[in-house]
């Protein structure tokens, strides 16, 4: 697979609350489907440190990135109530992280912009 130039990528790290693991796990499926139809998903999956849970994501552009977003926002409410997000990265483009830093910006994420790197 080739990706485009503008991939934006979205690292946001939860701890469940005591007790709570399980309903988040539940909760993953659910999050995947969701997902699974949208166009500019490039990929989407979670991994786990005990009661950590990482969710690897990417996006073309900013407007993909937006579109999961809004895609899933009620879930996220839900999984808010039983986690707590404790890092948020987004790493793209300065024209794409531009795009996000309004509409993203109450969540207070640490922006990485792309500087160097190869593609397939």
């Amino acid at each position: 697979m080739t990706y485009p130039a503008n991939v934006v990528s979205i690292h946001p790290y939860f701890k469940a609350h005591p007790g709570q693991l399980a309903k988040f796990k539940a909760a993953m499926p659910v999050f995947i489907e969701k997902t699974r139809a949208e166009r500019d998903k490039l990929y989407y999956e979670f991994t786990m440190n005990g009661d950590e849970v990482f969710c690897r994501e990417a996006y073309v552009g900013a407007t993909g990135a937006l579109a999961h977003l809004a895609n899933v926002g009620a879930e996220l409410a839900e999984i808010f109530k039983i986690a707590t997000l404790t890092r948020l990265e987004i790493h793209g483009p300065a024209a794409e992280l531009d795009q996000l830093r309004g509409p993203m910006g109450q969540m207070n994420p640490a922006w990485f912009i792309l500087e160097a790197g190869l593609r397939r």
